[in-house]
């Protein structure tokens, strides 16, 4: 079994600020794979289901941020898993809006969820990293994380989170490769051949299009030239 985890707030106050990406992450996966309905389980929110051949549970902690870990810790003890079988969603600050990292172990960069989790199941656990930038000054960063997403970010965001979910599947499988190209090919799909292709052949066409005959006499031709 997987325990995937989400960071965030609880309530609608907190439900579409940069901080909440990881829940939003879960709740696109839950939604798109077919998931049970949310329940409250392990002081957050719960739900049960499948995502290729491996049986996932998805945990949304309510114990606020800076105490993750303890709802974490909770479901790891009660399904007894190792932090190896931990996936946390999570923003990144030090990561461009849009983008997207796997990282396995290594430590919390100051992050209070990630702080909290380490506290209580250590630092061995896989993370996506999730970007949303930097405001430029650390004394911004509080108020940055607890700010909505703005409407100019709502495109990237939405092929991000689709993204996610398209390769969440491979992600549960351990195939960190085809997880991150899931996401690339919402985030930067390659151009169409198709508009390459009618952009040479109109090209093609114009350049290969004949002159048109001259059908002036030869007196017409020396007048015209002295004109």
């Amino acid at each position: 079994m997987h325990l995937f985890v989400g960071l965030g707030n609880p309530g609608p106050k907190y439900a579409r600020n940069r901080h909440n990406i990881g829940f939003m992450a879960l709740d696109e996966i839950a939604r798109d794979h077919g998931f049970a309905p949310w329940r409250s389980k392990f002081q957050g929110q719960v739900s049960e289901g499948t995502l290729g051949r491996e049986k996932v549970l998805l945990l949304k902690p309510e114990t606020f941020m800076n105490k993750s870990g303890q709802s974490v810790g909770e479901a790891m003890r009660f399904y007894k898993l190792d932090p190896g079988s931990v996936t946390v969603f999570h923003d990144e600050l030090d990561l461009a809006p849009g983008k997207c990292r796997v990282k396995q172990g290594g430590g919390h960069a100051g992050h209070n969820g990630l702080r909290s989790i380490h506290g209580h199941i250590g630092e061995a656990y896989q993370r996506v990293r999730l970007g949303i930038g930097h405001p430029g000054h650390k004394d911004a960063v509080s108020g940055y994380v607890l700010r909505d997403f703005p409407k100019a970010d709502e495109g990237w965001l939405d092929d991000l989170l689709r993204g996610i979910s398209d390769g969440a599947a491979d992600l549960a499988a351990g195939d960190k490769g085809r997880f991150m190209n899931a996401v690339a090919l919402r985030v930067a799909p390659p151009r169409s051949s198709k508009t390459v292709e009618k952009a040479t052949t109109k090209e093609t066409t114009k350049a290969s299009e004949p002159e048109p005959e001259d059908t002036r006499s030869s007196i017409q031709k020396l007048m015209d030239k002295f004109r």
